[in-house]
This record gives C-alpha cells, structure tokens and sequence, in this order.
C-alpha cells in the first residue's frame, strides 16, 4: 500500500524530522565490521569560534554525497565529526568578552582564565555543530572529537615527545612571524600577503675612514637602527676593495663590517643590502654565516625597545616617518621612489606581521618533509585534480622549520619544564617531580602553547585512538578520502601527510579531493567588505537544504571555483518541486494496489526505452562518482529525472495507464522502479526528499540511506528499442519546433503524412505522435497536399497540411500587419542614421545601437516576407 504525499513539497517540515529520525535510530553511526570494506573521511574541523558559511556548504555537502553513496553500496562507513580548538581566534573571542566586562587575562591569570574560555566553548562551540545537521551531514555524532579532549590531546603530548626524542624538535633563537596585535607567533600558513604602494629611501651610509659613502636602499628605514653589517656580492668588482671595511650606521653612529655574501643580488639597486639579522630571514641567515650582532629594535606589541635609543616606545611606523625625517635633515637621504611590493598580515586579525628574531620551539622539517613527498609519487595518496600535487610538492620542497610555540594560554601547553638551577630542559609525557638532568625540584612548565596546527595535523589518527591500538584505528585508518578547499593544502594537508608518515608510517588518507571556493555570480570571493556574502541557514529556510546541496553540487568539478546565485537554488527548488509531482502523479494511481514482483513479462517500446536510460545512467553517476565528478552526476540525475522521466516516459505512461487492467499494473510496475530507483540515485545529493518520496513507494527496509545503490543489470539493456525510441523522440521534437515557429496553438490537431524506411518503429509510435505532437491522425504511403509543411529527420520526411495547422487568411493579416509595423520602424530608424546631424553629435553607444536595431528589423523583415511567400 502506498503512502499519500502533501500536495506540496515543505522541507521545513520534513527536514528537521527526517534529521531527528535517521540519527535517533543509529543510521549514522558506524558498526565497526571488519567483515566489510571501510570508507572513512574525518572532518575538516570547523573552528568552534566558526558559523557555517558557503565554503562549510560545499565541503560538507561533497563529503556527505561520498559517504551516503558508499553507505548504500554496503561499504563500513564512517564519517568522523569534531571540531578544532581554534586557539588565537577563540582566545581574541574571551579577550573581547572579558573586555566588556573590564577585565583582562592579567587580572584573572591563566587558571581563572582557562575556566572561562572552556565555559565560553561549552556555551557557543556546538553553534556550527547543530548548522552542519541542518544542512543534512550524516556525521556519526556518537564519534564526536574535539582537538583538546582527551584523546586528542595524549596523541600531542606523545609526538611532542616523540619529536624530542628523535632530535626533530628544538628550542631556539630564529626568525619567526610575530603579530604585534596578537603578541604571538606565526607559522608561514597564517601569513597572507597583499600587495601595497610603498618606497625605496635610498640612503647614504658613510665610509668609517672618511673616503665617501656607500648609496642602498630599505623599504623599512625603522630596522636600520638594527643594523649590523652591509653586504656586496663576492664577485662585484665595483666594491670588491671595500669588503672588510667598516662604515657608520647614521644617526647611530655605530661602526659596523661591509661583508660579502652571494645572497646580495649584484643588478639590484646598487647592488649593496643592509643586514638586519633581527628583522629579516634573509639577514638574519647572513649573520648567522658572518657571526653578526643581532639587534632587536622592537617590542612585543610594535614599538620600538631600548635599542632604540631616542625612539624607544614609538609606534615603528611613527618611528620610520621620524627617522625618514632624520635622515634628510642630517644629509642621508639621497631620494625616494614609489613602488609597489607584498606585505604579510595576520590571516586572522589583519595586523601587519613583523619578522623577529625570538627564542621559540622549532620542529625539524628536512627529514620529515621527503616521506610525505613519497607518499604521493609513490601513489600511496594521490590528489584529484592531479595538478594540485604540484603546489604539494613545491610546498614541501621549500619549506622551513616549522614554529610551533605559540604565546597564548588556550591550547595545548607545551610538555617541557625548565630547571631554574640547572637550566636543564624536561620534556615529559606526564608531569615531571624533578629535573632530569640534576633532580632537583625547582622546575617550571613552558607558558607557551602549540600552534593549531600541531593538533590538526594528527586528526586522521588522533581521533581514530592513536597512539593506542584501537578497534576504530585498526578498521579505518588509513582512511579513504580527505575533502578540502585548495586554500590550505599547504595549511592542513601538508601537515598531515608528514605527520602521518612519521608516526603511523602510512598515508593519512588514500585520496585527496580538491574543490573550489564557492564566489557570487559575478565571480567575486565573498567577503565582509563587499558585503556579498550569503548566510546558508537562510537559503536553507527559504528553499530547502536539498536544494542548497544540488546547487552546490551541480556544475561542480574538482579544484575549480563555483558561481552561486539565487536564480541557480531558485531552479534546484523547482527541479525538487518536479520530483514531488512526479511521485504524487505515481502514487496516485497506484493508489491501494500491490504490484507483482518484478518486471512485467513483455515490455512495451517506452518501458525498454526507460530501463535502458536508467541503466545507462547508474552506470555513468557510478562512474562518475567513482572520479569525483559529482557535478556531472548529479547533471545526468537532473537531464534524466527531468526530461526523460517526467517530461516522456510519464506522459507517455498515461496513455496505457488511462486503459486500465493488466497495461496499467505492467506500467505501474515499471514507473515505480525506475521512481524508486532515481530517488536512490538522487538520494546522495538531495537525501530529505528522496527519503519522503521513497518512504512513500513500495520498498523494503527502514531508510532509504540503508537501501541499495543501483548497479547497472544487462538484463535491462535495450539497445535496438532506445534506437527506436530516439528515432520517434527525433520526430516529435522536430514536429514541436515546427508548430512552435508558426505560432500553432497547443491544441490544434493535424494529419501527418510520413514517408519512411523505420515503418514497423513509426506504426509503433503512432500514439506517442498523437499524444505528445499534436497529430490526429497518421496516412502513410498517399502523397501529402501541395501547400504542405516538410519536417525532414534523419530517418523520415513528416508533412503537415497546412490548413490543419493555420487559418491562411487570418494568418497572412498578422503576418502583413506586422511586417507593415517593422517597415515603419524601420524608415523612423534609417531617416535618424541618414541625419549627419544626429550622427555626428550623438554619443557613439547611441548611433551604435540604432544601427544595431535597424539590423535586427531589416532580418526580421527578410523572415516575415519568407513566412507570407510560403503561405
């Protein structure tokens, strides 16, 4: 018996039950088979700070049309939910609240603090939890992790560890990336750079023995004051005689060496740097091989420090217009040029980032770097769009020492103690009771934290159980597909293919899927500022989750942005709304009847048609699904449900469902399967409304997320009907677009004479010519009247008598009429073009236009005389 449907598809009505339904009875939640192939994705943790945006849609709408497939194909799934501490922006999020409250970290100290940032996760940290459900994400929430739960955090304690033991992790003076706003440092991944309008001062910097001076230039003329060398190529002959000479730093005055170094770029400026080892990478490599001073200018928070001097406490961007200001009234400022160059900004606050010598915790990234290269050329992991291994690569190819201390209190604490006799450093997976170098007792934890990312970087094991042994680890590591945006391949993926190689000695995860950002329908990234972004739990009211999910898939392939826009999830609405008519149609006259297992014995010519097109297409979605083209899969769903299932097979149904009996039950048979079956397919893209539709027809099981996938069946290959049908589909479209151009109404009949060699496929198709082309009746082998109209296919000339589609004389005065009004146009047109006046004085995008309409109106002339002779 079926199931009555609304008359109207309302997700908010169906949604939120539906939800509550599938996870309240386990659907979601893993079983932990061994007896059956595991499919695993791990989440992108969203940050607890974080509300879904569009860029959460797509990744999460991808990964949930992976795992509900491989779901229903019997594969062990599980998806893993959890979300990411998110340290400097959940900390700034508690700053600001204390803030409100005129209170700051210092008064209430780390302890006190610490309470309040986890009351803060505990109060809004699930916020992005509960949108994800909304948009319909089949996570198995039973499995929940969180970066800094007690799992996650034993699996960091263990690496820093392990790090240490094996020499991979050290303590020491380099430059990092310090955000003065934050007063914390920064990996090379959270440092975004833009490009700016700066200058080059071009300064003298006088010779120590009075000979002349040596011209260079900055474009930060502050970290002079830091200055402890300059440097020439070795082999520029122009100032091989001055190398080991000294000159005067100005407004300093301290001497300092002129060195040479073949990081100096000879054809550049004047071919002479200035080395600050304290304010650059590059500088401060340069005085590492040249046993340079290294002087610190700045503070924490930006300003300028006792090395200073007079400029001590200055803001350093007020420091560089006085010290500019310095520099002329003193006679060092040769010139300034205008120019435009990158700046680094904290991705998070925005604040200009300053490299700054700082004592810090460095992981040794040359030994861990080659394995994770391996993993992918040896096809242990692989990309899909394979180009994007070449930014893995390249990546990995050139990167540094990682920072991973970070100067903030939420996060995972630093593991070493320091010896306040020894000066010994503990590093410990518990708490130490003593030194363990003098075993006295007077020790103290580091009061820094980790970078984010050192905890990210374990979340495809971590939160399997590692570094224990678990069932969950055993069954689904390595896991089978990582679904992430191009933007941080170098911030995530990166760190987890090392770490993964590392600690467990595989690959985190079979396969990587790149997408695209998700931009608005000019192509523009959404953002704040220009105010363009659109809030997915609102297009979700308005048009449903399903429909937000298949415009997000649709037109969708891997590592290639997206358009959105509200015309695209207004169409997806009405494809859904066309689906629920379809079944209502169906369920409709299926009424009470229990149809007989399987297919009817004989087929007609439709029934095949619509098996083989349905067959057809669970291969291809299979196969694209298999290749991650989920746009295209979902584009086939699409064409089919819409164009061959509603707008054919249906219509075509009707005729033997009006006739009743056993020619009704056998189509009934047939529409419920290929129904059913659609919905299946559909179901990983849009799954609420395929589980009310499917929940509706007859089937067998609790859920449709637990119902089989389709598989292609060569018993349903009909290859010569669907050559039949396409050659009546062929007719009928061309018999459409004929009457369409002469303005035929809908329902007016005419005879059709068909002269073919595809006879016993015509005679077959009779109906379907009467029922979906206007025809009322078919003569075969008389010659048509003269004045009839020829529609040619490729397998039969049709003709139509002209008197059956059109009143001639009522039809020549509309067309005389408005050939008479276009003529008349047209002259007003040409009298303005042959004015010189209007011509000569009229802007050029008005002459332009003029004489683009008096184009258009000579071709629609031409068209209506050809339409009068004709008739």
């Amino acid at each position: 018996m079926s199931k009555e449907l609304a008359k109207q598809y309302n997700p908010a009505k169906s949604e939120d039950r539906l939800y509550q339904f599938w996870e309240g009875s386990g659907f979601f939640t893993a079983k932990c088979d061994e007896s059956k192939t595991p499919y695993t994705i791990v989440i992108p943790p969203p940050n607890i700070t974080g509300q879904l945006h569009m860029g959460h849609a797509l990744d999460n709408t991808l990964q949930d049309i992976l795992v509900r497939w491989r779901r229903m194909q019997g594969y062990d799934t599980l998806w893993l939910p959890g979300t990411d501490h998110a340290a400097i922006s959940t900390e700034v999020k508690v700053v600001e609240a204390l803030a409100k409250e005129g209170l700051n970290k210092a008064d209430l100290g780390r302890d006190k603090f610490l309470e309040r940032v986890w009351d803060w996760k505990r109060i809004h940290g699930r916020r992005i939890v509960e949108q994800l459900k909304k948009l319909g994400s089949s996570c198995d929430w039973s499995r929940e992790r969180f970066t800094m739960d007690a799992g996650c955090s034993k699996a960091v304690v263990e690496v820093f560890n392990k790090l240490y033991e094996k020499g991979l992790l050290y303590r020491g003076e380099r430059i990092i990336n310090w955000c003065p706003h934050c007063k914390t440092t920064l990996s090379d991944a959270e440092v975004e750079y833009t490009e700016h309008d700066g200058h080059f001062w071009y300064l003298r910097y006088p010779l120590k023995d009075g000979t002349g001076w040596l011209e260079l230039a900055t474009t930060r003329p502050e970290t002079m004051l830091g200055d402890t060398a300059v440097a020439v190529h070795p082999e520029d002959e122009r100032y091989a005689h001055l190398v080991g000479k000294t000159v005067l730093l100005p407004l300093v005055g301290r001497e300092i060496p002129i060195v040479a170094d073949e990081y100096v770029e000879r054809g550049f400026g004047t071919g002479i740097v200035k080395i600050t080892p304290a304010h650059d990478p590059n500088d401060f490599e340069v005085g590492r091989r040249h046993n340079l001073p290294i002087i610190n200018v700045m503070n924490d928070d930006g300003t300028m420090n006792g090395e200073a001097g007079e400029y001590a406490g200055t803001d350093r961007y007020d420091c560089r217009k006085k010290i500019v200001s310095a520099l002329e009234e003193q006679g060092f400022l040769v010139k300034v040029e205008d120019m435009k160059h990158n700046i680094g900004s904290h991705d998070r606050c925005r604040a200009v980032v300053e490299p700054m010598v700082s004592l810090q915790w460095f992981v040794k990234m040359g030994p861990l770097a080659q394995p994770a290269i391996n993993l992918v050329k040896n096809g242990k992991t692989k990309f899909v769009p394979e180009r994007f291994s070449k930014v893995y690569y390249h990546w990995l190819e050139n990167i540094r020492d990682w920072c991973v201390s970070r100067q903030i209190w939420w996060g995972h604490r630093i593991p070493a103690w320091y010896c306040n006799d020894c000066g010994g450093i503990t590093v410990s997976r518990g708490t130490p009771s003593a030194c363990q170098h003098c075993g006295r007792t007077n020790i103290k934890q580091d009061e820094d934290t980790l970078d984010t990312w050192f905890s990210s970087a374990l979340w495809p094991f971590s939160t399997l159980g590692w570094p224990d042994n678990t069932p969950e680890f055993a069954q689904y590591y390595p896991t089978s597909t990582l679904v992430t945006g191009y933007d941080i391949i170098f911030f995530w993926v990166v760190r987890m293919m090392f770490s993964a190689a590392e600690y467990t000695g595989r690959e985190p995860f079979n396969t990587v899927f790149i997408h695209g950002i998700v931009r608005d329908a000019q192509g523009r990234k959404m953002s704040k500022s220009l105010g363009n972004g659109i809030d997915p739990l609102e297009e979700i009211a308005k048009y449903g989750a399903d429909a937000l999910r298949i415009t997000l898939a649709t037109g969708n392939s891997p590592g290639n942005d997206m358009r959105y826009s509200e015309e695209k999830v207004s169409a997806s609405r009405n494809f859904a709304n066309k689906l629920w008519n379809a079944a209502r149609f169906v369920l409709m006259h299926l009424g009470n009847e229990t149809l007989p297992d399987g297919m009817p014995e004989e087929l007609a010519l439709e029934d095949k048609w619509i098996l083989t097109r349905l067959n057809t297409l669970t291969r291809e979605v299979t196969d694209n699904l298999e290749k991650f083209e989920l746009g295209l899969a979902v584009q086939k769903l699409y064409d089919f449900i819409w164009d061959e299932l509603c707008d054919w097979y249906i219509e075509l149904a009707k005729i033997r469902l009006n006739a009743g009996g056993k020619a009704k039950t056998d189509t009934l048979c047939v529409l419920c399967f290929t129904l059913s079956a659609a919905v299946r397919l559909l179901h990983p893209f849009m799954p609420f409304i395929t589980e009310e539709i499917w929940q509706a027809l007859p089937h067998d099981g609790e859920t449709i997320m637990l119902a089989p996938f389709p598989v292609f069946n060569a018993e349903l290959d009909f290859s010569a009907a669907e050559a039949e049908m396409a050659r009546l589909m062929e007719a009928v479209r061309a018999l459409r677009s004929r009457r369409a151009e002469m303005n035929v109404p809908p329902g007016k009949r005419a005879k059709l004479y068909i002269q073919t060699e595809q006879y016993e496929t015509f005679t077959r198709g009779v109906e379907f010519l009467q029922k979906l082309a206007g025809v009322s009746d078919v003569v075969w082998d008389e010659a048509p009247p003269a004045n009839a109209v020829q529609v040619v296919t490729a397998d039969a000339v049709l003709f139509i008598p002209l008197d059956d589609l059109v009143d001639l004389d009522a039809e020549r005065a509309r067309l005389g009429k408005e050939l008479e009004q276009a003529q008349k146009i047209l002259a007003g047109v040409n009298a303005k073009l042959g004015n010189v006046e209007f011509t000569s004085r009229a802007p050029m995008h008005v002459v332009r236009h003029q004489r683009d309409t008096a184009a258009t109106l000579e071709q629609k002339i031409l068209l209506l005389n050809e339409s009068l002779a004709k008739l």
